[in-house]
Order: C-alpha cells, then sequence, then structure tokens
C-alpha cells in the first residue's frame, strides 16, 4: 500500500471529506487528490500534520511499518524486555554511545541502574 492509499484510507476511516481533510492541512483539495492518488508526495510539514491528524506515526504513513501507531508488537516488547544490557556481549555488539562517545560498561551499568530507579517510582 502506497502513501497515497493510506492516507485515503485514514480519511475515509474518519469519514472524511478529500474538502474538509485538505482545510484542515491548509492545502487545495487539488494537492490532496494528487497525494491519494500517488501522483505527488507530501512535503515533510505536510505529511507530519497528516501523522498527527490521523494520530498515526510517519513510518506508517510511508510504507516502513504496518504498525499503525508505531507501537512495538507484543513480540518486540517481549524479546525486549528479556534484553539484558548489562549482558558484556550485548554491550560489544550494539557499541551503546551518548554524544558520539561509546559508554563504558561502568557507565552502562549506571545508566541501567537510574531506569530501574526511574521505573520504581511510577
Amino acid at each position: 500500500m502506497n502513501t497515497g492509499d493510506r492516507i485515503a484510507l485514514l480519511r475515509e476511516s474518519l469519514g472524511w471529506t478529500q474538502e474538509e481533510l485538505a482545510l484542515k492541512l491548509g492545502i487545495t483539495r487539488a494537492a490532496l487528490s494528487h497525494y491519494e492518488k500517488n501522483r505527488r508526495n507530501p512535503d515533510f510539514e505536510t505529511m507530519t500534520e497528516l501523522a498527527n491528524l490521523f494520530d498515526v506515526s510517519i513510518d506508517y504513513l510511508v510504507g516502513r511499518t504496518s504498525a499503525v501507531n508505531g507501537s512495538p508488537t507484543k513480540e518486540i516488547e517481549q524479546f525486549a524486555d528479556q534484553l539484558e544490557l548489562s549482558d558484556d556481549e550485548l554491550l560489544k555488539k550494539f557499541q551503546l554511545s551518548i554524544d558520539g562517545r561509546p559508554l563504558t560498561s561502568e557507565e552502562t551499568r549506571r545508566f541501567i541502574a537510574f531506569v530501574r530507579a526511574e521505573r520504581n517510582m511510577m
């Protein structure tokens, strides 16, 4: 499914006409029609506004994911929950960095401790 197809599908699912959506976006109905027919692609600002109006991710609009709101699937969440970032082999493989500088094992462990403390306060 192309970007235009997704825009049309989302618009129709909300019961909006092309005229209504074009007005919300501040563009002409003709421009929206070109997007929906995949003759043109929206610029970044329009794409951002579409994502906001439809409450979807830009990745969904451009077809990079089939997850409408960009939320990870249950399988991905389960996988992430099982990862232990204090595992030295995992740290070597992914080489986490902040401000362009790799994190040391000690920095990574402190970061994990901070996140765990923050989660416990919620």
